[in-house]
């Protein structure tokens, strides 16, 4: 007669007593449990610091829009050379940074009818330098630019700058020309618009508004033989 021993199954062997293991080999719910609390510990943390940063964002916001003030802006498009008019501009509360150059709305009287020196977009805000009229010649006048060298022109000319321009026959290294006609005069009464230094060039070019004639006139001489000499009430 044969008789069979069943020997206890030492592998799933349950230990209850410690809260080790369970009879299928894992853990306990209770250990499981404790372990998704732990790992979401530090997205708690994260969801904090978004909230704390969205709050100061939105305080930051909030201080920015109550420092809004009324400045000009543009009701419509408007080109380079228009006169600029009353229904072309209006008034928005806008924050500002201090270093924009806009335009208070108080200043609405002294902008309109200047001559726009840039092309702006409808809802653009407007800025002194825009209506500044540089860059357009009045009516009967015309700019010209001068290719100047170091010792041609003095170092304190700068736009709006008042100047006459001086035909200097036979400088060094210029042909020699003469007057753009025999009676013309060799001196030019002008504004200068802009003073820019073109790179890796050893000149500078300055840009005068005078007459049409003169401007005929200076454009006719050869590089090298003018010269600017700066008058009273220059930058005025």
């Amino acid at each position: 007669m044969t008789t069979n021993i069943t020997q206890p199954d030492t592998d799933r062997r349950t230990t209850l007593a410690s809260g080790s293991w369970v009879a299928d080999g894992k853990k306990p719910a209770s250990r499981l449990r404790g372990t998704k609390r732990r790992r979401s510990i530090p997205h708690l943390l994260l969801g904090a610091l978004l909230v704390l940063a969205c709050a100061a964002a939105f305080l930051v916001v909030s201080l920015n829009s109550g420092n809004r003030e009324p400045v000009l802006a543009l009701a419509r498009p408007v080109a380079v050379g228009q006169v600029l008019t009353a229904q072309d501009l209006k008034q928005v509360n806008v924050a500002v940074d201090p270093g924009v150059s806009v335009v208070d709305s108080s200043q609405a009287a002294s902008v309109v009818g200047k001559t726009m020196s840039e092309s702006l977009p409808a809802g653009a805000l407007l800025t002194l330098d825009a209506v500044s009229g540089a860059g357009v010649p009045a009516s009967g006048q015309a700019i010209a630019a001068l290719s100047l060298k170091a010792g041609q022109f003095p170092v304190e000319v700068s736009p709006g700058s008042h100047v006459s321009v001086v035909f200097v026959p036979g400088q060094s290294g210029a042909a020699l020309a003469s007057p753009p006609t025999p009676d013309a005069t060799t001196v030019w009464p002008a504004v200068v618009t802009s003073v820019t230094s073109p790179p890796n060039q050893q000149v500078t070019v300055v840009s005068v508004q005078l007459s049409q004639a003169a401007a005929r006139q200076i454009a006719a001489v050869p590089a090298g033989q003018l010269s600017i000499v700066m008058l009273p009430g220059s930058g005025q």
